[in-house]
């Protein structure tokens, strides 16, 4: 299952890289969007690349109309939640010193929300671009968050953005799962392509 879902994204990715339009990323339809999170409470994790159009995608909701209280937590990823921090660095729990919005660490000690972390949220919404690349932490923090929703009966709704390398490539030998880590959850090649 595993390898025919990767088939289909690497082949979708290469579909989206060679049209001649420009790429919608899943944050830049707000007329999808909106409407799934309307009256629900929501967290998201994002960080630095959660863009849309010049404007963080937290501040973006918050001037759709969306309720600042609406917004329960922000979980940040490796460089932190407004990417201020450098690769390797612990973040710590906080508050966004911008919209005032409790920010929640999922890097260093803590890389999964745990069962406390997500009550009054119905809804995660995920948000990160990366580059395609096994030992990038990005791609784990998206599968432990989804893992540790879906143990929590949350809804999670990610947000896609194109692979800024290319979707095409693929290098590397595949993981052996006996060294699987943080850097390196599944058995993927080095330059896995996918989005």
């Amino acid at each position: 299952m595993l390898i025919l879902s990767y088939v289909f994204l690497y082949t979708l990715t290469a579909a989206c890289s060679t049209r001649e339009t420009q790429v919608r990323c899943g944050a830049e339809r707000p007329d999808q969007n909106l409407p799934l999170i309307e009256g629900k409470q929501i967290a998201l994790v994002a960080n630095h690349t959660s863009m849309v159009e010049g404007k963080h995608l937290v501040d973006t909701l918050l001037a759709s109309g969306i309720a600042k209280d609406q917004i329960v937590k922000v979980f940040a990823p490796e460089h932190g939640f407004r990417g201020d921090h450098a690769a390797g660095v612990q973040i710590e729990d906080g508050t966004d010193s911008k919209t005032g919005i409790p920010v929640a660490s999922l890097y260093g000690n803590h890389k999964k929300p745990g069962p406390g972390e997500l009550d009054g949220i119905d809804l995660m919404i995920f948000d990160l671009q990366d580059v395609g690349a096994r030992y990038y932490t990005y791609i784990y923090t998206m599968a432990l968050t989804m893992e540790a929703c879906a143990e929590q009966g949350k809804q999670v709704i990610v947000l896609d953005r194109p692979n800024p390398i290319n979707g095409t490539d693929i290098e590397g030998p595949v993981l052996d799962p006996e060294f699987k880590s943080f850097v390196g959850l599944y058995p993927i090649p080095v330059r896995h392509g996918m989005t």
